[in-house]
């Protein structure tokens, strides 16, 4: 069976003007991401990582090259409709959670259904509720931000960026506000979700994170450096059982 293309960029490349300079932050970057996959991909501050995540995100387009997203050809679309990709086609999980501090964690979940009109308040609550027993935090539906720990408020995050059900999850230093355990727990649950179908793209700098996912693509300097498969894939749980034991986040 063919697999199909969730992620397909050839050739991007983005250029700013700052002054009188041109500053090539990505110099010709291809790869492609097939539906079920779970790539990170990994790049030191300056590397052209932000560029390349803000582009993937449908945040910002390329100077140059191709970019489609789940068949769609993301560089010929306008303000409008690359909203509507981001809200209908991409799941958002962000280092800092962003939600919403008076909200509770289900309303929280539930902002991303408000833009669609066809999802009626009770399909709504339904689908939230689903999304945040899939990050096992049913028991914490009414509780605010503050009322959860770190890792807590990353997993309603991730329910929410699963409650449209995206094409593909994009993740951006989601453990790096998170210790080791809690980190390893994120992942597992990220692990679980891509073992029932989620394709995830997750931007981070730490290999031990990197070491999760099935492929690693290294960007430097604005280009690929190397793309490699993960062939001693480690499994979060694994882990999480050989530390040593602590009190439950």
């Amino acid at each position: 069976m063919m697999s199909t293309k969730i992620l397909e960029i050839e050739n991007l490349k983005r250029e700013f003007i700052v002054g009188e300079e041109v500053v090539r932050a990505l110099k010709g970057v291809s790869f492609t991401v097939n539906s079920g996959e779970f790539v990170t991909i990994m790049g030191s501050s300056g590397s052209g990582k932000t560029t390349l995540l803000n582009i993937l995100g449908c945040l910002d387009k390329p100077t140059d090259g191709k970019h489609f997203l789940d068949q769609v050809n993301i560089r010929g679309l306008n303000k409008n409709e690359l909203a509507e990709i981001r809200n209908k086609k991409i799941g958002f999980v962000f280092q800092a959670y962003n939600l919403l501090p008076r909200t509770t964690a289900l309303e929280n979940v539930e902002l991303p259904l408000f833009y669609n009109k066809a999802i009626s308040s009770k399909e709504r609550k339904e689908r939230a509720i689903e999304a945040l027993r899939a990050v096992k935090l049913e028991d914490r539906v009414y509780h605010l931000p503050n009322q959860l720990s770190g890792g807590q408020q990353q997993r309603v995050a991730i329910a929410r960026a699963l409650v449209n059900e995206p094409v593909m999850i994009l993740a951006d230093e989601a453990t790096g506000n998170l210790d080791t355990r809690t980190s390893y727990e994120i992942m597992a649950l990220m692990q679980d979700l891509n073992s029932r179908g989620k394709t995830i793209v997750f931007v981070t700098h730490e290999p031990d994170i990197a070491a999760f996912s099935h492929r690693t693509i290294f960007l430097r300097d604005g280009i690929i450096q190397k793309d490699v498969e993960n062939n001693d894939k480690k499994s979060a749980t694994d882990l999480i059982a050989a530390l040593p034991k602590a009190d439950n986040f």
